[in-house]
């Protein structure tokens, strides 16, 4: 209770967040749904990359925009047709000029793009150019806890190392054309430079990739990632929830990025490159070697692929890098323009091989249907159409068997204030894929079939409202439904945008269908979800920010409730950034668990869950000093319901959870 005061204390007299970079900009685009969707390292990753590299809208082409994720192909043609018709740009200001962005698009696009001159490219840069105008960084990051787990203790069946989180990266870039470099990793409990780990660190990143070079689009080697169509085949790359993902649904050309997270999956390991043949005609080709961990049966085949990347225990270092597998695909791209819009059409292969044989608990009845085997090949046809009022898209996929998975989308604008969207999925119940991960509301590309729809009104630059419906049935069993079951969830999002006030109300409605407690019948559960947010500025370099969560959850047999209040606050001067927050939080259960976004150092993603009746605070400051920023944050979880937090190893022996991160960054 000392340290809460005397945080409520400092946070008092700081009165401070202003809202200063892209991390706050984006939390406004994505907390209109919630954060177990699958948000992630890799978001961060590939957006502080391209903050680093901004894109010259004066000299800039489609397919660089479309690296943009928060942007809709609708907007990226309304912007690309702008540019062709009025450039030179001579202001950000003339963005204003564009209706199909609205506030939220054009603050978070500033972070990201500026208006510069036109200069001559080489098609190949000089090696005195890369050393010339190439940037180092140099960074290293750690997290401290200061209180100990029951693995920690380092005793029979615990953690094999610290209890300290930390990783190494460096990285060179020339603009966005050159980049290399390598990251290491390591979880709290692994062991550093003993055991399996004698190289130190328990997973490492290296990356080498060219863009731009002539035919040459792209050129990756190392560690890298794919996404190719609308993800039934193949994406590895980026994708949130519901919302987030249509954003960038559609937009392929940018089908390679490197993978320069500390993330140990989701990664390619080999070479891949994108060729331009004809102005019209691109073919993109991967190949790929790498372990993977693997839970196995007594046979030696592997039930699960694991992919935590948790290597703490004898037992999780046992499951390291214990199969292989061997990724193979191409992708042959066709892109026109056609009656003033963009078509494209493109076929899509991925060829995957395990070294053990997949073989999950299939008379497990969600599991039926599971992929197994060692030779997995799917095939798809994605396609196209976009102009500054329509944009159709969609994939068709077939597995090995021939079982199909098909999405299209519409979306039009059918006013300058609304616009209304349809998106259909099926994804068979045969159907499997490794890689693929696409608009759902299950859990992967499989077993369902379902429609959605969205509407988008903006009246005025101050006022957005955003509504979908989505309905979804399985064709079979699923985790804890044992019958062909329904789901349908409906969102109503509201934000009105003034100079110095803006006010954000949410309410979600979801309703899934579960396994009663006999296990006899399928209940309804019923899940209502509210939000109301008020952000202050009242000087340029201060912001407050208000928050107000609700959570109920019911089916037949029980209702659980949940409500957080926060407040936030930042200050920012010329080299510090200061910012601050609290939150009281109170929940029946785990059922009615809360989510709260939390500001962090580089690349680490903080969106941490909250249930039970507690008090989380967090302090951070962030100081430059010429090429050095030293960040430090400390944050303390207080419950008030509990004297153990978590259980097995995981359990702390107390009711407090404080912890430190450091990061250190230098850019030469």
């Amino acid at each position: 209770m000392k340290r809460m005061l005397l945080f409520v204390a400092c946070f008092l007299t700081l009165q401070a967040t202003a809202q200063s970079d892209w991390q706050d900009a984006l939390h406004d685009w994505m907390t209109t749904e919630e954060a177990d969707e699958g948000y992630g390292e890799e978001t961060m990753e590939l957006l502080q990359e391209l903050s680093e590299s901004k894109i010259n809208l004066n000299q800039t082409s489609r397919q660089e925009l479309e690296q943009l994720p928060f942007l809709t192909a609708q907007q990226i043609e309304d912007l690309v047709e702008y540019i062709d018709r009025y450039r030179p740009l001579r202001s950000m200001n003339e963005l204003l000029m564009l209706e199909s962005l609205d506030p939220t698009s054009r603050e978070l696009l500033q972070h990201f793009v500026y208006i510069g001159g036109e200069t001559p490219r080489r098609t190949w840069p000089t090696l005195a150019d890369v050393k010339k105008y190439g940037k180092h960084t140099l960074m290293a990051t750690a997290k401290i806890p200061l209180y100990r787990r029951q693995g920690d203790k380092r005793s029979a069946g615990g953690y094999l190392g610290y209890p300290y989180r930390h990783d190494i990266r460096y990285q060179f870039t020339y603009g966005n054309r050159v980049k290399f470099g390598l990251t290491g990793g390591q979880d709290a409990g692994e062991p550093f430079f003993s055991n399996k780990n004698w190289l130190g660190y328990d997973h490492y990143s290296y990356y080498f990739q060219l863009r731009q070079m002539g035919r040459l689009e792209e050129l990756n080697v190392g560690h890298y990632r794919v996404q190719m169509g609308m993800g039934l085949v193949m994406n590895t790359g980026f994708h949130m929830g519901k919302l987030t993902t249509l954003q960038a649904m559609g937009r392929s050309t940018h089908v390679l990025t490197a993978h320069s997270s500390r993330s140990a999956m989701g990664y390619l390991q080999g070479a891949a490159a994108t060729v331009r043949l004809k102005p019209r005609w691109t073919l993109t080709a991967f190949a790929s070697y790498r372990p993977v961990d693997a839970t196995l049966n007594d046979n030696a085949s592997a039930r699960t692929i694991v992919t935590d990347g948790y290597h703490r225990t004898n037992t999780e270092l046992l499951k390291k890098n214990n199969t292989h597998e061997v990724d193979a695909g191409c992708r042959m791209a066709w892109r026109a323009t056609v009656h003033g819009g963009q078509a494209s059409v493109a076929f899509n292969s991925v060829f995957t091989h395990f070294d053990r044989r997949l073989q999950p608990q299939q008379t497990v009845d969600y599991r039926q249907y599971a992929l197994a085997g060692n030779d997995f090949l799917n095939v798809s046809v994605d396609y196209g159409y976009v102009n500054h009022r329509l944009s159709f898209n969609g994939e068709t996929a077939l597995n090995r068997s021939g079982a199909m998975a098909a999405i299209h989308a519409v979306s039009y604008r059918l006013t300058d204030t609304w616009t209304a969207m349809l998106l259909h999925r099926y994804y068979g119940l045969r159907y499997t894929s490794y890689h693929a991960h696409s608009f759902s509301e299950g859990s992967g590309v499989q077993n369902e079939h379902g429609i959605y729809g969205a509407l988008t009104w903006a009246p005025s630059r101050k006022l957005v409202v955003r509504a979908y419906a989505d309905y979804a049935h399985f064709l079979g069993p699923r985790y804890q439904v044992s019958l062909p079951s329904d789901a349908f969830d409906a969102l109503l999002h509201a934000r009105v945008y003034n100079n110095r006030c803006n006010v954000e109300v949410r309410y979600r409605f979801h309703l899934r269908q579960r396994n009663n407690s006999n296990k006899t019948l399928l209940q309804n559960r019923y899940e209502h979800r509210a939000r109301l947010r008020l952000t202050v500025d009242p000087r340029p370099m201060l912001s407050l920010q208000t928050q107000a969560d609700g959570a109920i959850v019911e089916t037949s047999e029980t209702r659980s409730r949940g409500i957080m209040v926060s407040q936030q606050a930042a200050w920012t001067a010329r080299w510090l950034h200061v910012d601050a927050n609290v939150g009281w939080f109170h929940t029946d259960d785990y059922d009615s668990r809360l989510y709260q976004y939390e500001r962090s150092v580089l690349y680490d993603f903080s969106f941490p869950m909250y249930y039970g009746h507690g008090i989380r605070y967090a302090f951070r400051a962030r100081a430059t000093f010429g090429n050095f920023t030293l960040t430090a944050k400390v944050g303390v979880t207080d419950y008030f319901d509990r004297s153990v937090i978590s259980t097995g190893l995981q359990q702390i022996d107390g009711s407090s959870q404080p912890d430190i991160l450091l990061q250190l960054r230098y850019k030469f």
